[in-house]
């Protein structure tokens, strides 16, 4: 599945559609973006960010999120979007709302809900053209507390065009090393191709990678920054 942007839009060609400031493709799949991703404090000092899974009922409506740490937030009022375009199913998405206090009632204030969707992992030879490693930003790598998800925040480099260019992202599965303590590590390299947008600004991304199908004890994900190539890696099973 191939997500494609023209002139700002990015449109996923088998299911959603959203809005962005640059053009990016997300190959093998990876997320919207979004400019933000942390704690409001001050003026929204109850507002929280947390990524989470929410389920479509029968009329495509969201009537609660389960965040990566556990919670369960019931909404106080149904959620309706156009990228919440089938019945009965399950997406990844990054739920903004205010935090209850002891006089609220039990249901979650909403304030924003946004799709995140996940990336697949392929091995090289999907990558018909070779494997690209063009230079980003880097911002963080985490795992909620369900070990559900491996989630990447990047930072990309951008400007306005009037041509059709674009962005490419994706996830290379290398090897499955097993290391002399017992454990395992899957070896992962972050495909970026930059694809001739200009570099004139910055723009964070997220985008999350599913951990059911990965048997290994760890991930080492490596990605080539304006820094240099790093390699981080995470211990995605409980250690024993």
């Amino acid at each position: 599945m191939i997500t494609k942007t023209y002139k700002g839009r990015l449109t996923d060609l088998s299911f959603f559609i959203c809005h962005l400031s640059f053009s990016v493709v997300l190959l093998a799949l990876v997320s919207c973006t979004q400019d933000y991703y942390e704690k409001g404090e001050g003026k929204y000092s109850l507002m929280r960010a947390d990524l989470c899974i929410v389920h479509t009922d029968e009329t495509k409506a969201i009537h609660y999120a389960v965040t990566d740490e556990g919670d369960s937030l019931l909404l106080k009022e149904p959620y309706t979007a156009k990228w919440l375009s089938t019945a009965d199913t399950t997406y990844r998405a990054l739920i903004y709302y205010n935090v209850k206090s002891e006089s609220n009632d039990e249901k979650t204030e909403l304030i924003s809900l946004s799709r995140i969707p996940s990336a697949n992992i392929h091995r090289p030879d999907y990558f018909k053209k070779g494997i690209k490693t063009d230079p980003l930003g880097f911002e963080s790598i985490w795992m909620g507390t369900n070990r559900r998800y491996l989630n990447l925040g990047l930072i990309l480099m951008t400007g306005e065009t009037s041509e059709q260019i674009t962005h490419t992202l994706g996830i290379v599965g290398d090897t499955l090393m097993h290391n002399p303590d017992g454990t395992s590590t899957y070896h992962l390299r972050l495909y970026h191709d930059q694809g001739g947008v200009p570099e004139h600004y910055s723009q964070r991304t997220y985008f999350s990678i599913p951990l059911h199908t990965l048997s290994a004890d760890s991930v080492a994900m490596t990605i080539n920054t304006y820094n240099g190539t790093i390699e981080k890696r995470i211990f995605i099973k409980p250690r024993k």
